[in-house]
């Protein structure tokens, strides 16, 4: 009797096993699919984001959004700059509108961008007597199938200005949470 126990036991043990082997197979196999599909990591690298990105934070791409619909101007998107290469920049003008930058004005249609997101550098650089973006833009009209993308820190920069108009293809997905350092954890409007 005490050798059928310790044989059942032994079963019981190994389908358990086997259940936790098949359970964890299946975690594994979610996690590959949601990281190849859905969700991306971007290490944030240079200073071209600042002042609200910098150098060695991580961030969450979402992948996914841009198969239902189109970037929107102001969104963060990180897309492919070379064939090694990601960037990370801030979407201004989207397809058929005119974008023209000089000093720290930008304007889309004709009309000053208001850019929230920078007000405080932009203010700050006033009050220290400078411009906060030293680059121009002659202006030009966004092509069908691509944005007009700048990052935050205008002067030290590699952007549209610089490389061009980025088409949708190139677009990896937008920038959705920065999740290290664990200090700086948010989400990103």
């Amino acid at each position: 009797m005490e050798q059928e126990q310790t044989v059942d036991n032994r079963e019981a043990v190994k389908r358990e096993a086997w259940e936790w082997f098949k359970a964890l197979v299946m975690a594994g196999v979610l996690v590959f699919l949601i990281r190849w599909l859905v969700f991306a990591p971007f290490v944030v690298d240079g200073p071209s984001m600042q002042p609200n990105f910098y150098t060695g934070e991580r961030l969450i791409v979402n992948k996914f959004i841009y198969d239902f619909r189109k970037p929107h101007r102001g969104e963060v998107i990180v897309f492919h700059a070379t064939e090694d290469k990601d960037y990370i920049k801030r979407v201004i003008a989207l397809p058929g509108e005119t974008i023209r930058v000089e000093g720290d004005n930008v304007y889309v249609n004709g009309e000053l961008l208001d850019e929230p997101y920078i007000r405080e550098a932009v203010e700050q650089a006033k009050k220290n007597g400078t411009s906060y973006n030293l680059r121009n833009f002659a202006e030009k009209t966004v092509p069908e199938g691509t944005v007009f993308v700048m990052g935050d820190n205008r002067t030290n920069s590699q952007d549209s200005r610089d490389i061009g108009f980025i088409e949708y293809r190139r677009i990896v997905g937008r920038a959705e949470l920065i999740f290290w350092p664990l200090s700086k954890i948010k989400l990103i409007h």
